[in-house]
């Protein structure tokens, strides 16, 4: 996402880091759902697979829960995804794999305390299982910096 005090294009494909014409597909998405367009697109942007994997601590950075979920470590619902972009549904339960469990990136992570897990991630770090809640807001998100949604909205739909 785009901070204040940066709305420029190439800000946003760095934070997010998808090329403008993904970028675009997940505006458009946004605009066909009912309701504030910003709101769609936070909650879009957080219910990807890579997205919930990172809030649920069992990686440490957003590019570790991106190579994470591509090597095949992740599954949805007992079946395995390797497909980061993947969008996830209210209700579904994401684990890692019984022998990723082991990994150090995973025994770290979730020992950090950098960071919360949000509320729309319900997760287990015994069993290293989170389930997707619901769809978050914009003020549930967990953002180091003040987003503001609607100016990349406005921009893209240019």
């Amino acid at each position: 996402m785009v901070c204040s005090f940066v709305p420029s294009r190439s800000s946003k494909a760095i934070t997010v880091r998808s090329p403008r014409s993904r970028s675009s597909a997940c505006i458009s998405k946004a605009q066909r759902v009912k309701g504030d367009t910003g709101e769609n697109l936070i909650g879009l942007l957080e219910r990807r697979l890579d997205a919930v994997v990172y809030r649920a601590k069992f990686v440490a950075t957003v590019f570790a829960a991106r190579q994470f979920v591509s090597h095949g470590h992740v599954m949805v619902n007992g079946k395995r995804v390797n497909i980061p972009s993947y969008q996830l549904q209210v209700g579904d339960k994401v684990e890692v794999r019984e022998r990723s469990k082991q990994l150090a990136v995973v025994i770290e992570a979730t020992q950090l305390a950098e960071r919360d897990v949000p509320e729309y991630v319900d997760t287990d770090h015994n069993k290293l299982t989170a389930t997707f809640v619901r769809v978050p807001a914009l003020s549930d998100v967990p953002y180091p910096v003040q987003m503001e949604p609607n100016l990349v909205v406005e921009f893209y739909s240019r």
